[in-house]
Order: C-alpha cells, then sequence, then structure tokens
C-alpha cells in the first residue's frame, strides 16, 4: 500500500477490551465506520475476527495486530510468526508488531521477527517499540514503519502519563523511516504536538473509542 495516504492524518485504534460492553464485532466495525466518516485516514484493529469484518466494511487503510497473553512472555502484540500470519490473512494492510527486545516465543529476536514477516508476507511492517535504540535496531532490520506504542510499557522505557514526545523526536531524527506516535494522545492538541515533534501520522485509541475512559475523565475532572 502507499504509506503516502496515512501522512499528517488521524488513525483510529478500533478496539475494545475484553469485559467492555462495546466487545463486540458489528459494534467495532461502526466505530470503524464512525472513524471514516470523522475524518480518519487509517485504522488500527485487533483480532484477525475483527480485522476481517471491518476490511470487508470499510475502505481504510488498516494496521493490524493480534493481542495474545501467552504464559512466559510479556510481549502481547502480535508477538510470534503464527499470529503475524493471521492478522495478514484476516485483511489487514500494514502488519504490527512487538518489536521491543523482550523476549519473544521460539527465541526469535524482534529482528529476526520483523525479517521473517518481511520475507513471508507482501504488506508493510510496523515495528511498535519503547526506546530509540529499539527503533532504530527496528528500522535497520528492515520495519517499514516504527512506532511509540510501547513508550511506558516495558520496564526500562520512560514512565510518562503525557505521550512521549521526546521519543517522537528522537526517532525522527535517527530513522529514515515513517514514525507513528501512539500512546496517551488525549487531545487534539497532543496530536498536533507529536506531528510537529517529527511524527508521519497519529494513532488514537481510548480518547475517541473508550466511553468509560471518557466519561471517568469527566467525572474526575467535575469534581471539587
Amino acid at each position: 500500500m502507499d504509506l503516502g495516504s496515512l501522512k499528517g492524518g488521524l488513525i483510529v485504534s478500533c478496539q475494545a477490551q475484553p469485559g467492555s460492553p462495546l466487545r463486540d464485532v458489528a459494534i467495532m466495525v461502526a466505530m470503524a465506520r464512525a472513524a471514516q466518516l470523522g475524518g480518519a485516514v487509517g485504522l488500527r484493529v485487533n483480532g484477525p475476527e475483527d480485522i476481517a469484518a471491518i476490511h470487508a466494511a470499510v475502505p481504510l487503510p488498516m494496521i493490524g495486530i493480534y493481542k495474545q497473553d501467552l504464559d512466559g512472555f510479556d510481549v502481547r502484540i502480535t508477538p510470534s510468526f503464527e499470529s503475524a500470519r493471521d492478522v495478514v490473512q484476516a485483511g489487514a494492510d500494514i502488519l504490527a508488531i512487538d518489536a521491543t527486545d523482550r523476549p519473544h516465543p521460539n527465541g526469535r529476536t524482534s529482528a529476526q521477527l520483523i525479517q521473517l514477516c518481511k520475507a513471508e508476507f507482501h504488506v508493510p511492517i510496523m515495528a511498535d517499540v519503547s526506546t530509540l535504540p529499539e527503533g532504530i535496531a527496528a528500522a535497520e532490520a528492515g520495519a517499514d514503519i516504527v512506532a511509540t506504542t510501547l513508550s511506558g510499557y516495558t520496564p526500562y522505557s520512560r514512565q510518562l502519563e503525557t505521550p512521549d514526545f521526546e521519543l517522537i523526536a528522537e526517532l525522527a531524527a535517527s530513522v529514515s523511516v515513517p514514525i507513528i506516535t501512539e500512546g496517551r494522545i488525549a487531545t487534539p492538541e497532543d496530536a498536533r504536538r507529536a506531528l510537529d515533534a517529527g511524527a508521519f501520522a497519529v494513532v488514537v485509541g481510548a480518547a475517541i473509542t473508550r466511553p468509560e475512559w471518557i466519561t471517568q475523565r469527566f467525572v474526575e475532572g467535575m469534581k471539587a
């Protein structure tokens, strides 16, 4: 696909956690349609079932992931070659994987997983990283996009309540592939600042697609 269609735009993460009242495939499709109507240039979608349903219903480019909790591993975002294959077969236009330094299944490093996916699948690979060295390593391994998704989700990365604008700028100055920012983007101003820091595009999830989180923010903000 032409990554240029994402440049400067908003990518909406259409996901709902297990137990959420929104955790239904039909609702995820409706959410994706609403994002399209609002002007999103792309989507980020979790799991083969949701990916396939949204692929059939919404024409926007889709970043596909497959969150899995595997015994003995902290990586969750498309942690294995098998999960990557399921994402691509379901219809994702871009494959996102965990590209942190943490151990991956089958003894592979994140670089090896990137290289294997590049060899097997004909879609761009997006490397979700948590630090500058991880981003540089992912780009050197052949990732087509580097994303700040996992900053704050590894114990050795910056632990922030705000987006990691510093990591965006560091990556933009250090690698030649597009940088997509994701994580704790709570306002349009945050998204604009991310673009100004060097992001190619911005992914927003909870601030758009999690009404329980949005409601909680209002409730907390209204307390005297």
